[in-house]
């Protein structure tokens, strides 16, 4: 790939075989359009939206359901039926719009591309569609245009454009025509404009050098054909789990079958109950469970300032080990701010953040009063004169319209009661010297006591060389050489610390003659000044980024800053912000080049702060990290970060900032571009990932004791103790609606205290499948226990111990949903309040199944006899045994715990 800003204006010229001066004839345009396409983005592969429907349904649990919903309906049990198939559908539907909503992101890359342009063909100017645009054209630029194609510049007039959508970073960038080093960075390229970035001022000529597909946005668009998340982490241990739950029920069901069939029970009656105890089995709720869980935590997240687009994401950025995140407008306020003056006598610090002009100044540890200062006064009087920038006001905040830089001297003005409206009444502007790259610096001047009055601004070596005089607090004096060398050091030291740092100087004229718009020299003009001060800024750190990092930290997440900046602000910012410690490193574009991805991979665990890189370094940096096994988070706002961002493991995109591309590439949207609002998200992510977990725990247990049950009693050669309408009942109750209270349990506190999970663990882990299997026996011991009691010692009917087994699972079952809140937490040690849902589901599943035993259509329907109060309150105080037993169990393991670890 040609390196354009590496070549003359001759060597373009040549190589694009163009005139610079007549550009290209419509013959020859005509002819290189068919060369090379026209100038647009390449629309990534679509998929027809019944294509993306039907491959919600290629999950093997999902057939189970479908089959579980048909035998439901066969039994005659047509609400579990329709529940189920309800279940089905929604999340088929809920798969649906997210991808096809994903869909959309290479569409919304093309509409950046301008509709129209300025060109030179046969030596005119003419105005032509942007998709008609080719290589050696001649590009007219001025303020207001959208830059339609790759260009390099020959001729710039205070051209100023900005580059966020491509680079990501907000600060404007002066352009130039000079040629450039051939190692020079994407993000420094002064001399080059590119499709999609925007004039915000100035004029300038430019040979197109690529189009299309070619361009540094077409090139972005191709990585985001390439880039593919993947599976989400639970989508992978759910599927497995699908198939573990669904062979391991099924052949305990079978072996039960069988036994039974040897046993000699009627083929009818045991046909009806293991079909039964199939479907209860199969614990058919946990997709409802999963969907419940991750809705209720998009709407926690929404008023956490998360807004999700795809909700399997949420889990995934609760398992995040790294978060890759832009600098910019998310770590900090994405608006530049005056953090710092120094005066000839003074140094100052300036509280407040970004645009609000809620802020004092102070030296020392002392608050200084502006109108109290004179020379504070004077430099911020000088700094708000010499400016062109708007400070507005709407919706309570403060809006910059015009350059980020000189927004920030209007706010320094304003935390001291000095306004551009106040000024431009007070001193009309009689004529302006434009900032130059070349110059650089910028001068106003205006109507001062019926005196014109100059005020400049500029780079602090440029101004203190035509200063001759300072003003310090016994009034103006002669600025002196020492002056001058510790002037000079202070700028060091501020720059030094990422600040861009700014001089402010004036001058009384002694002509009279000026009038607006009257052209002036600057050599007339910007010549023995009166140096003010210097002015340093920063778009700083937001407050509560530092203790989001540090949350990150104890979370054992690693926190990663990538961004196009200078690499000294990238490492200021990162040592602010505690992303960068001891023995990380600081890793920049260019040299990430020279890294093969295998070097990569080795190198990437020690790098923190990545600077000056590319929509393409940012890829190669999330699939490094996913190459490790990682589960990676990636963040960011321009069309640069959008391909990194499909990539990552969970993509997330600024509200604010974001531009339409990244945003549809996304999976979460961060609506008030804030750190602290991803680590938010993420412990949202974990508490899901957590009701989900304890949820099948608690499916488990119920299941696993209503098979041991069946099993046990087959085996001793019992008559069945479940009737299938029993089984289908306990399934509605516990399995269904207590279950789904329990996904909605709060988050537990401490959640970001722990080093985040494996991806790669399983959903149904080995300890997990311990715990199961010592819940269901020992809900099944209690169950057997009480049948046998009732049938063999009181010699009761069948009828009667089958109830008395019924009822003591069903109560056994909804009070363990309590105990089933923490793994290490008792019952009496949670609130059983603070899941009111969880409360009032266990207190209805009580009532109704007293019911069942004293009002006679219940009785009917499920073939049970009347029994006294006394002996269904023995049956439910039976079913308090299991939760005692297991909360019992907590203390003695944990406490046993506690006390070794001392």
């Amino acid at each position: 790939m040609t390196a354009w800003h590496n070549q003359s204006t001759t060597e373009l010229t040549n190589l694009l075989a163009t005139d610079t001066e007549k550009g290209l004839t419509d013959q020859e345009a005509a002819i290189r359009l068919t060369q090379y396409g026209p100038n647009k983005l390449r629309k990534g592969k679509r998929f027809s939206a019944l294509t993306i429907f039907m491959a919600q349904f290629k999950s093997l649990i999902i057939w189970v359901l479908i089959g579980a919903a048909a035998i439901s309906t066969a039994l005659g049990e047509m609400v579990d039926g329709i529940a189920i198939i309800a279940i089905v559908i929604l999340n088929a539907i809920i798969g649906f719009v997210q991808e096809y909503r994903a869909e959309k992101a290479a569409a919304a890359l093309a509409h950046l591309a301008a509709p129209h342009c300025r060109v030179i063909r046969d030596g005119h100017s003419a105005v032509v569609a942007a998709t008609e645009i080719v290589p050696g054209d001649i590009l007219l630029l001025e303020g207001g245009d959208l830059v339609a194609a790759d260009a390099r510049l020959i001729e710039s007039s205070v051209l100023r454009v900005n580059e966020a959508p491509l680079t990501g970073e907000s600060q404007v960038v002066d352009k130039l025509t000079d040629t450039l080093p051939l190692e020079t960075p994407l993000a420094e390229q002064q001399n080059m404009v590119f499709l999609g970035t925007s004039v915000t001022n100035g004029s300038g000529r430019a040979i197109v050098v690529n189009t299309g597909m070619e361009t540094q946005l077409g090139r972005i668009a191709k990585l985001l054909e390439t880039a593919e998340s993947g599976e989400t982490p639970l989508q992978r241990k759910l599927d497995k789990a699908g198939h573990f739950l669904l062979w391991a029920c099924l052949g305990i069901v079978a072996l039960i079958f069988s036994l039974g069939w040897l046993r000699g029970i009627a083929p009818f009656e045991l046909f009806l109950s293991t079909v039964s105890l199939a479907v209860a089995a199969i614990p058919e709720g946990l997709p409802a469970v999963v969907t419940i869980a991750l809705a209720l935590g998009v709407q926690r997240m929404v008023l956490r300032n998360a807004l999700v687009r795809h909700m399997a994401a949420v889990e995934t950025l609760g398992c995040a080990e790294v978060i890759c995140t832009d600098k910019t407008g998310t770590l900090t306020m994405g608006e530049m701010t005056a953090r710092k003056l120094i005066t000839a006598d003074s140094r100052y610090r300036i509280t407040g953040e970004g645009y609000a002009i809620e802020g004092v100044f102070i030296t020392g540890d002392t608050e200084r009063v502006p109108s109290e200062d004179p020379q504070l006064s004077a430099l911020l009087r000088a700094a708000a004169a010499c400016n062109d920038a708007e400070l507005t006001f709407a919706n309570d905040r403060s809006i910059v319209v015009g350059d980020t830089t000189e927004g920030a001297l209007l706010v320094a003005a304003a935390k001291a009661n000095i306004t551009r409206q106040a000024i431009e009444t007070e001193m009309p502007r009689l004529a302006t010297l434009p900032f130059d790259s070349e110059r650089k610096r910028m001068t106003i001047i205006r109507k001062q006591e019926e005196q014109p009055w100059a005020f400049v601004k500029g780079a602090p070596e440029v101004i203190l060389s035509r200063c001759t005089l300072i003003r310090t607090e016994q009034g103006v004096k002669p600025l002196s050489e020492a002056d001058r060398t510790r002037l000079l050091d202070a700028n060091k030291l501020l720059a030094e610390e990422a600040l861009r740092v700014l001089a402010i100087a004036e001058r009384p004229l002694t002509n009279p003659g000026f009038e607006k718009g009257t052209a002036v020299s600057d050599n007339e003009i910007e010549k023995e000044l009166i140096f003010l001060g210097l002015i340093g800024l920063q778009d700083p750190p937001r407050a509560e980024a530092k203790e989001a990092v540090a949350k990150c930290k104890r979370a054992g997440i690693k926190a990663v800053m990538i961004t196009g900046d200078h690499p000294d602000t990238a490492r200021a910012i990162g040592y602010e912000l505690g992303i960068l410690g001891k023995g990380d490193e600081i890793l920049v574009g260019n040299e990430l080049d020279r890294l093969d991805e295998e070097a990569l991979r080795a190198r990437i665990a020690r790098v923190s702060v990545y600077a000056r890189v590319t929509a393409e370094h940012k890829l190669r940096i999330v699939r490094a990290w996913k190459g490790r096994g990682k589960v990676v988070a990636m963040t960011g706002d321009g069309v640069n970060d959008a391909p990194a961002i499909k990539e990552a493991s969970i993509g997330i995109a600024m509200g604010l900032t974001g531009t339409e591309v990244t945003k549809e590439a996304a999976d979460i949207i961060i609506t008030d571009d804030n750190f602290a609002s991803i680590v938010a998200a993420v412990e949202e992510g974990r508490g899901i990932y957590d009701n989900i977990a304890k949820t099948l725990a608690y499916l488990l247990g119920s299941s696993t004791g209503e098979l041991i049950v069946m099993l046990i009693a087959i085996l001793l050669g019992w008559p069945l103790p479940l009737l299938p309408l029993y089984l289908l009942w306990i399934n509605l109750v516990t399995d269904g609606f207590a279950a789904l209270a329990l996904s909605t349990d709060p988050i537990d506190r401490g959640v970001l205290n722990r080093p985040p999970r494996s991806s790669q663990a399983p959903l149904i882990s080995r300890d997990l499948i311990k715990m199961t299997l010592f819940t269901g026996s020992l809900t099944a011991s209690v169950t057997l226990g009480v049948f046998a009691y009732e049938l063999y010692l009181m010699g009761n009917s069948l009828e009667q111990a089958r109830d008395a087994a019924f009822t003591v699972l069903v109560i056994a079952g909804l009070l363990r949903a309590f105990g089933a809140r923490s793994e290490q937490r008792t019952v009496w040690e949670i609130s059983l309040f603070s899941n009111l849902r969880l409360f009032l589901v266990v207190a209805a599943g009580f009532a109704l199944q007293l019911a069942i035993h004293h009002i006679s259509v219940f009785q009917a329907l499920f073939k049970i006899e009347p029994i006294t109060l006394a002996q269904c309150a023995g049956w439910f105080a039976a079913g308090f045994i299991p939760l005692i037993v297991l909360e019992l169990r907590k203390v003695i393991r944990y406490r046993s715990a506690s006390i070794g670890s001392k």
